[in-house]
């Protein structure tokens, strides 16, 4: 995944969910697909241990999270959050450098 070196945002979401998320699946391979084709998506990384996961996105523009956060399926599985997780908090943040190193 190529970022640039400074200056857009990412957004983390970590969770830990519930043991029967009925309709999570497929409403997160549908939300992936949506947002990878949302004008100012960048990327993203993932990573999780059992129910607890971190997620986080890349945007180019605070604009690009706002058309995403409005976007009407997002908005369904936004609607349906409190029954798939236990706890999650979401954080908006400026990326002001970035480093890389990859073997």
């Amino acid at each position: 995944m190529a970022l640039p070196k400074s200056n857009y945002y990412a957004v983390i979401f970590s969770s830990t969910k519930e043991e029967v998320r009925e309709g999570y699946d497929e409403m997160d391979e549908l939300t992936m697909t949506l947002a990878q084709q949302q004008e100012g998506f960048l990327g993203y990384e993932s990573v999780s241990n059992g129910n607890k996961g971190i997620f986080i996105s890349y945007w180019q523009s605070k604009e690009a999270i706002e058309s995403w956060r409005i976007n009407a399926t997002h908005k369904m599985a936004k609607d349906q959050a409190k029954t798939w997780y236990k706890r999650y908090l979401s954080q908006i943040c400026l990326v002001e450098s970035s480093h890389e190193f990859e073997k």
